[in-house]
């Protein structure tokens, strides 16, 4: 995908509260232009976080994303991509595990809708975790809802929870829903809790809209985060902990 305003407010929310020291890296060199739909909600932005200049000086003449990180606060971004075909700087195949010189190598890292394109997830996700620096954040954002064809998957914020905080002992500091564009002129954010907390799934029937809808989430490896062994769903590990077999029958025909 791209920089689009969703991704654009939410970049501009963080450079408000963290900057990062070291080195940034996208996955895939991401595009970034001003959507007419949200032409003056990208004004508004600015001027809610205290950031300078209008919408267009963001912009540069090729069409990508540099320019907008830079101007962020987010440093000179570098890119990882399969081809060299948009200019990436880093080339490697995320469906395999990175190479040792690129371990622990960026305090950023911006997923802006390039992992659903990647057949293994798992492996993106341990390569991104090794790739980031003690105190390092990544920012993702994906389809979940309401995208037909356009990638390989749609995501479930219950990845985001058992992947990153108990998989990977990370911080979670948001996982939140987020249409593509504001509805009637008001942008819907649904947060997402972890499922562990709350001890069973989340309860998201009718509060999905039909509209393009993104799982976006901000993600912190702390200096004691590890990968561990195995990776469980929440509720089922919930489950089996109260003392519940696994593939009970429920009353209503479906698998516990």
């Amino acid at each position: 995908m791209g920089v689009d305003y969703v991704l654009f407010e939410r970049l501009a929310e963080l450079s408000t509260r963290w900057r990062p020291g070291g080195r940034s890296l996208g996955l895939g060199r991401q595009q970034f232009q001003i959507e007419s739909p949200c032409a003056k909600l990208y004004e508004k932005t600015l001027r809610r976080f205290d950031l300078t200049g209008k919408r267009f000086d963001y912009l540069q003449e090729d069409g990508f994303y540099e320019t907008l990180m830079r101007k962020l606060g987010f440093g000179e971004i570098e890119s990882m991509d399969f081809s060299d075909y948009e200019g990436a700087t880093i080339l490697h195949d995320l469906n395999k595990p990175i190479p040792s010189d690129l371990e622990g190598r960026f305090d950023f890292i911006l997923d802006g809708g390039t992992i659903e394109h990647v057949f293994n997830i798992p492996v993106v996700l341990e390569n991104v975790f090794r790739m980031l620096k003690p105190g390092g954040r990544f920012v993702s954002v994906n389809c979940m809802n309401g995208w037909p064809g356009h990638g390989l998957y749609q995501f479930n914020p219950d990845l985001v929870w058992t992947f990153w905080r108990r998989t990977a002992n990370c911080t979670v500091h948001d996982c939140r829903g987020i249409t593509k564009l504001p509805l009637k002129g008001v942008e819907y954010h649904l947060p997402f809790p972890d499922p562990a907390g709350l001890g069973r799934r989340l309860r998201l029937k009718g509060r999905i809209p039909p509209e393009r809808f993104y799982l976006y989430y901000e993600v912190e490896r702390r200096p004691d985060s590890a990968l561990q062994d195995g990776t469980l769903q929440s509720d089922y590990e919930t489950k089996w902990a109260d003392g519940e077999s696994a593939g009970a029958i429920r009353p209503d025909g479906a698998i516990a």
